[in-house]
């Protein structure tokens, strides 16, 4: 039987944890569990459903203290994220998939990083299935259980190391609420889903703060899970938000990040804030 041990272990800032769902009960059940058993930190669950019809909302509603916002219609990735942070209370906050299973110290070590170097605007973990520079492939794992065991080895041996990037997964971000206050949500025009996290982190460098990985985390992710309940609009909706991200940042390769980052300097409250 799983129990919340949602006990801080100190006076922790709050922490809000952010996790949208569209079905996929299963894989929800288990992110979820996951937190209760690896987060010592004060935390809040936050949960936005849009419109699962798979017994997800009712999973949700049963959960101790957890906010859940019931969408009648899907908002997509960004729309559910912004009603998250909208409500959110926590001077940290995460944005965490709910396909993904976390690890022992998990937050514990992506907050260390966060809070020790004020140049750091969001920081992200390593995983399996993630973009290639946060990516450790091939993992030796064949289980859940082999999966805590591998992400307890990697995490001693790799004890707060990160580095530096141009982009980050949105699979699992942290950062503060100060950040938001600066640069607004997640951009509603990449709808369903895909590439609002990537304009989520050029916005973040455009207001002179740093991308983090912390190579001392691990976190596994299943993959995509909701999308593919539709495996045949996932390439569609894949390559639309694609051209809307380019559109926007007038580029045509996500290898002009920085240069873009650089073009758009200083940040322009009027062209890069995101209403949320």
């Amino acid at each position: 039987m799983w129990i919340n041990n949602n006990t801080p272990t100190d006076n922790t800032p709050l922490t809000s944890i952010i996790i949208l769902t569209f079905n996929g009960l299963s894989f929800t059940r288990e992110c979820i569990f996951s937190i209760f058993q690896y987060t010592k930190e004060n935390y809040e669950l936050i949960v936005i459903d849009n419109g699962s019809t798979d017994g997800t909302l009712k999973f949700l509603r049963s959960l101790p203290n957890a906010k859940v916002i019931a969408n009648q219609k899907n908002r997509g990735f960004s729309g559910g994220c912004n009603q998250g942070l909208s409500i959110a209370k926590g001077e940290n906050i995460v944005l965490l998939n709910n396909d993904t299973v976390v690890t022992e110290g998990w937050l514990t070590r992506l907050l260390w990083r966060l809070n020790h170097d004020g140049s750091i605007g969001i920081v992200g973990p390593r995983s399996n299935i993630i973009v290639w520079h946060q990516a450790i492939m091939p993992v030796s794992y064949k289980s859940i259980q082999q999966m805590q065991t591998f992400a307890s080895k990697w995490t001693k041996t790799h004890h707060r190391q990160g580095y530096e990037v141009d982009q980050l997964s949105g699979l699992c971000m942290v950062f503060k609420r100060s950040l938001i206050d600066v640069i607004g949500g997640l951009d509603e025009r990449f709808f369903p889903g895909y590439y609002e996290d990537t304009d989520f982190c050029i916005r973040a460098q455009i207001s002179e703060k740093k991308l983090w990985v912390a190579n001392d985390v691990f976190i596994h992710h299943y993959g995509s899970s909701s999308f593919k309940l539709n495996k045949e609009m996932h390439a569609e909706i894949l390559k639309e938000s694609r051209q809307k991200f380019f559109d926007k940042w007038m580029m045509d390769d996500l290898k002009q990040i920085r240069e873009i980052v650089e073009r758009e300097k200083p940040f322009d409250q009027e062209r890069h804030y995101i209403p949320f």
